[in-house]
């Protein structure tokens, strides 16, 4: 027997719930998770459509009598059968329950209230409307005769409903009378809660001239498109070489086509530029999806996709989600960033799903990045990916000049401040010619950790196993949970006085640069700076305008922003990354010293950038200032080789997490032996249990277990046996398992 799991009618406040149907014998070689399907439903068993979400050979529940799914709706396929669909592999590939993968593609759950705007329009000719007039002005109908003489005085003869009830006392009544008479008719209209902040104001551009070098990358990823079966192109540009204009190239092409794309962007900072680029290229055909729109907005959005009304899609993650019904592109840029893994499960990656999709739907991929992900840049030498290069910046413009600033020196030299000797020289030189500097600093807050500098003791949060931040007011904050403490007098474990913290915050770099140069104007941006809605646009609109001389900023500021006048960028604490609990730590320091390099000298006049570091031999720095990839590639490479890390092999993390820790600890123990007995061969390397890199946080106790091998199959394949160990051993029911692959 074959069972199906099947959602009924797609009503987005019941995605918790699904029935299970029998398959017909007929029926059994043809069903396939996302198809639409007719079943009888509720007591009447009135025909519904509804979409397969799973496939089983055993019934969830015995005892009652199980209906059987009447038919295939071939001609009913749907944007939703698809994502469906989509949800069912994410479901197998990532580890999940469909309910959460389903969550995840279909993400708007409540249905919004559509705004509407209702007008009365003038039916009858103008003379006629007079004469009109005149016969009314000798009745008592006031209302009747004001409501008339103001549609004459409008040269379309349209008013506004709202303003007529309001200024003119016109009520239902008169309305109905002035339908009747087909004097005038009263429309609806739906107006659209727009995503796009002054739209109005964009100026439309003009269509870019392509440089030699973008036309012979457009050439060269179309002619991959010609292919039986086009492969993802990973277009590797320098900073500043034009990518952008070449994915707008390839849109127009796709959107004469009489398709649609979704173009992926790390950071809702990025959305500024980019939709504004977009918008002036494609006008309202473009609209943009990310966290900080209302769910009013967020609806109408997808809303006007799956009606065909829009035909691109700019966003984060969740744009990748879009219901576009004839998707024919997805664009990723930046693919490297590590933002387009969700932390939630399922734990997925935007670039392996957004492959999926679209081989789902006939659709092609692009991946974009000056820095890209190993993984990409592996599997593009492999040939799994066709690799597009643009190795000179638009115009021939230079890359900048980049100078590494060992802070040791600094030290030696008497200077104790976050800022270089000759960070603060090329600033001052920088302000004296009215050009424009950006500081970059991978951290957030007043200060990092606080700690007593005689013992060593470090302030950490009760609930976390994390350190406080200080912030202003000497609030110590932990920025995982929330927790919020005074900063102490003396040190609680040995009463030193000696308290402090480590100063490489953006409101710390601030304050130094506002004592440094009194006259200069300083925008920062940051976590703190940008929790209000369209705070990233008035920030970067404003730097844009000249409003400031510097900005100082964490990450959000140093990816694909595009200031001519910025001619100086300045890199605090370089290193800091490098000691992130990570494998990724090398290639994540490379990639932000890289980006952040890249901002300076993208206008005519020349750039220059400052890494100032406590680790100057460090390969990934000296790299980064080279703008060298390829030599940063190779070296993490045989680091990755030598320690099984991917690309050399694939991993999965199986993350448990539990407020009891003996019991956590019990459970990942068994899940290990398990795991051990499951598989004996000695290609799969195990290690853990272990604490996770947080190991506390919000008083629940986390463990994980790393598994490498070369087969990703194979782990999927124990992934699968894992689930249903889980499932049926009860020790697990307290306790949270979820899985992540890279």
């Amino acid at each position: 027997m074959t069972y199906a799991d099947i959602i009924v009618d797609i009503s987005h406040e019941k995605l918790d719930k699904s029935f299970q149907y029998l398959v017909p014998e007929n029926l059994k070689d043809q069903i396939q998770v996302g198809m639409v399907v007719s079943i009888p439903f509720g007591r009447g068993n009135h025909l519904r459509k509804g979409y397969v979400t799973g496939i089983s050979g055993e019934p969830k529940v015995t005892g009652i009598q199980i209906k059987s799914i009447a038919g295939i709706e071939n001609d009913q396929e749907t944007t939703e059968s698809r994502l469906i669909a989509l949800a069912g592999w994410m479901k197998e590939h990532y580890g999940s329950t469909m309910i959460q993968a389903l969550r995840t593609v279909l993400p708007i759950q409540k249905k919004m209230k559509a705004q509407e705007k209702r007008w009365i329009t003038l039916l009858i000719s103008r003379e006629d409307g007079e004469k009109l007039l005149q016969d009314m002005k000798q009745t008592r109908y006031k209302a009747r005769i004001r409501l008339l003489e103001a549609l004459l005085q409008k040269e379309d003869g349209k008013l506004e409903t709202a303003w007529a009830g309001k200024e003119l006392g016109t009520t239902a009544s008169v309305l109905k009378y002035f339908e009747e008479q087909k004097i005038a008719s009263v429309d609806t209209d739906v107006i659209y809660r727009s995503a796009i902040q002054d739209a109005e104001s964009i100026p439309h551009a003009a269509l870019d001239t392509l440089s030699q070098p973008q036309q012979e990358a457009v050439v060269q990823i179309l002619s991959e498109w010609e292919r039986n079966d086009p492969r993802p192109v990973l277009l590797h540009g320098v900073t500043g070489s034009g990518k952008t204009q070449v994915y707008m190239e390839l849109i127009d092409r796709v959107i004469k086509e009489g398709k649609q794309a979704i173009v992926l962007i790390p950071e809702i900072a990025l959305t500024y530029q980019m939709v504004r680029r977009f918008y002036g290229r494609f006008g309202d055909k473009v609209s943009v999806i990310n966290s900080r729109l209302s769910q009013g907005e967020r609806y109408d959005q997808f809303k006007r996709a799956k009606q065909g009304e829009l035909q691109v899609m700019v966003g984060p993650r969740s744009a990748l989600f879009t219901p576009f019904g004839k998707l024919g592109l997805i664009i990723i840029d930046e693919e490297h960033e590590a933002s387009y893994k969700s932390e939630n499960s399922p734990r997925y990656h935007a670039r392996e799903t957004a492959i999926h999709r679209a081989r789902m739907e006939g659709a092609k991929v692009v991946l974009g990045s000056a820095t890209p992900s190993m993984e990409a840049y592996y599997r593009a030498k492999e040939g799994e990916y066709a690799l597009v290069k643009l190795e000179a910046r638009f115009e021939e413009r230079p890359l900048p000049e980049v100078s590494i600033i060992d802070m040791r020196e600094q030290l030696k030299k008497g200077n104790r401040l976050a800022l270089s000797l000759e960070l603060k020289a090329d600033m001052g030189k920088c302000l004296e010619k009215g050009e424009q500097a950006m500081l970059f600093l991978n951290r957030r807050g007043y200060a990092g950790f606080v700690s007593c500098r005689s013992c060593g003791h470090v302030m950490k949060c009760p609930h976390c196993d994390v350190s406080l931040s200080e912030h202003n007011g000497r609030r110590l904050i932990c920025h995982y949970c929330g927790y919020e403490t005074v900063k102490p007098d003396k040190c609680p474990v040995c009463s030193s006085p000696y308290i402090g913290g480590f100063k490489a915050g953006t409101q710390q770099i601030q304050q130094v640069v506002e004592k440094e140069f009194p006259g200069a104007k300083i925008l920062r941006m940051d976590y703190d700076t940008t929790r209000a809605k369209g705070s990233y646009e008035k920030i970067l609109s404003a730097f844009s305008r000249h409003e400031a001389d510097i900005l100082i900023g964490t990450q959000m500021i140093v990816k694909g922003h595009d200031f001519p006048d910025v001619t100086l960028v300045g890199v605090i604490a370089a290193d800091l990354s490098l000691n992130a609990d990570d494998y990724h730590s090398g290639e994540r320091t490379f990639q932000l010293l890289t980006q952040a390099v890249g901002r300076s000298g993208r206008g005519r006049k020349k750039g220059h950038a400052l890494i100032q570091t406590y680790n100057p031999e460090h390969y990934s720095i000296q790299t980064a200032a080279k703008q060298d990839y390829e030599a940063f590639y190779e070296e993490e490479m045989g680091y990755r080789l030598l320690m099984d890390y991917p690309p050399a092999a694939h991993m999965m993390a199986v993350l448990g997490a539990s407020e009891d820790e003996k019991l956590l600890e019990t459970a990942m123990h068994y899940l290990s032996l398990f795991t051990g007995k499951l598989y004996g061969g000695k290609d799969l390397h195990m290690i853990g249990p272990a604490p996770a890199s947080v190991g506390k946080v919000k008083d629940v106790y986390r463990r994980v277990i790393y598994l490498k091998h070369g087969n990703y199959d194979l782990l999927v394949w124990i992934k699968d046996r894992m689930e249903k160990y889980i499932e049926i051993n009860s020790g697990f029911r307290k306790v949270n398992i979820q899985f992540d692959f890279s």
